[in-house]
């Protein structure tokens, strides 16, 4: 177990941000926990309060989950560039300060928020789960608890299109088999794309069939940590409309923008009134 302090850290509130559909409340005697899948791990996290525990060793805790969940990021100093005057912004990054952006795999996230077009998250984990089931290697965690890692692009590129429909995935089982042969081929390099701009990585994701520019900028802030990537949905798009109708000032936030959007996206699902 690593136990660590930190007063913008809320599990509950990162599990129901909408980035990560790999990470699920627990039940039972667990209930209040939240059990995550990432990098082949299997991670159990429990909180109280800003009291933070790990259910894993020191080891992986240094070289896994502190860069996922971007624990030398300080986001109370971003909260405080915040003009105090936008009251809307104001309350949104007080509702969901325990947000962080997470650093996750971007194979995965690539996959994750192309079945992420036209659906719901429960859905989305749905099809995520079952993908990853029929596909994905079985493994066990030390605590006992079964689960499956993400299938790579060799096993998802020999999937048909027919096969993929299975779970659940409608129109986007091509998208998935074109863009999974796309990574395995090396039409797009991935290791590559962690060092390029934000604009450039995202000119290199819209090549991949079935990416969008909003799922290209989810990709960017969610798997590159590109922050000043700013995802819009139709739901951004009228908080913005409605919230900011002369325009959201993303000159004064270029570097951190995403995690604004966070706090907006998650405030207006959960906090407005």
């Amino acid at each position: 177990m690593v136990h660590i302090r930190n007063d913008n850290f809320s599990i509950s509130q990162i599990c129901m941000s909408g980035q990560c559909f790999r990470m699920n409340q627990l039940e039972g005697e667990k209930a209040g926990a939240v059990g995550l899948i990432a990098f082949g791990k299997y991670l159990e996290v429990f909180q109280n309060g800003n009291e933070i525990c790990f259910d894993c060793t020191l080891e992986d805790y240094d070289t896994i989950w502190k860069s996922y969940f971007d624990m030398e990021t300080d986001y109370a100093a971003i909260i405080k560039r915040i003009d105090a005057a936008d009251s809307y912004l104001m309350s949104a990054a007080a509702f969901g300060s325990g947000i962080r952006i997470l650093r996750q795999d971007l194979w995965e996230m690539i996959i994750s928020f192309i079945i992420s077009q036209q659906n719901n998250i429960k859905r989305i984990r749905r099809c995520i789960r079952l993908l990853c089931e029929k596909y994905g290697e079985k493994k066990i965690a030390p605590n006992g608890v079964e689960y499956y890692d993400f299938p790579t692009p060799k096993v998802l590129s020999q999937v048909s299109v027919e096969e993929l429909y299975a779970c659940n995935l409608g129109y986007r089982s091509r998208y998935i088999y074109e863009t999974s042969n796309a990574i395995l081929h090396q039409e797009i390099d991935l290791e590559k794309l962690s060092t390029l701009s934000y604009f450039d990585a995202g000119k290199e994701l819209l090549r991949l069939c079935g990416v969008g520019t909003k799922v290209a900028d989810c990709i960017c802030l969610f798997a590159l940590h590109k922050t000043e990537a700013f995802p819009k949905d139709t739901h951004i798009n009228k908080v913005l409309a409605a919230q900011y109708p002369n325009g959201f000032p993303f000159e004064k936030y270029d570097d951190c923008g995403g995690v604004l959007q966070q706090y907006i996206f998650f405030y207006d699902l959960n906090g407005m009134a």
